[in-house]
């Protein structure tokens, strides 16, 4: 686990999803904007069915890895504030699609940047070289912090309405203390 103090000075902890984060995931995707879930899944997402939710918490910590946020109240670890995860593409050794979504109310905190630093360093532990992703073309916020985390060129793919972006996660020096607060 690991604390964090987002822009505003609120703060958050991010730690590994559970296998009992269901219920938690399912809350937190109902509190998202229409606007958010469409960014986050390209397309209309109301609601996670129990498989969803299933699907999205039971990780194997390998190929396919998740980090939550959460409110820190009291003490206590409340709700699911962001998600972000990767899962690795078998086609392509190496590379994992990943994915991130944050609340709305916690955006433009510097959260998205905190985990993305997170799941990188958890990628490269474990054998991801590269991430990839496919978001809306107009998702520019998601698009700079790509630019920010990648160490080398980043390929773009324009595919109409939809941009892909690839970056490398190799021979990262920003990382810090990030490596042993996911390892």
């Amino acid at each position: 686990m690991h604390s964090h103090v987002l822009h505003d000075g609120t703060p958050v902890e991010i730690r590994e999803i559970r296998a009992d984060d269901g219920d938690r995931l399912r809350a937190f995707h109902a509190r998202l904007s229409p606007e958010s879930r469409y960014r986050r899944f390209l397309g209309a997402k109301p609601t996670l069915s129990e498989a969803d939710a299933r699907y999205l918490v039971e990780v194997d910590g390998r190929g396919h890895y998740a980090l939550v946020a959460t409110d820190a109240v009291d003490g206590h670890h409340g709700e699911i504030i962001a998600v972000a995860r990767f899962i690795a593409l078998p086609e392509v050794p190496g590379t994992a699609e990943f994915a991130i979504v944050v609340g709305d109310a916690y955006q433009r905190q510097g959260l998205a940047a905190a985990l993305m630093d997170q799941l990188a360093a958890a990628a490269v532990t474990r054998g991801i070289t590269r991430f990839r992703a496919v978001m809306l073309s107009d998702n520019l916020a998601i698009q700079r912090l790509l630019e920010r985390l990648s160490v080398g060129d980043v390929e773009v793919r324009m595919l109409g309405s939809t941009t892909e972006m690839e970056i490398s996660l190799t021979a990262r020096e920003a990382f810090g203390d990030s490596l042993e607060a996911v390892a």
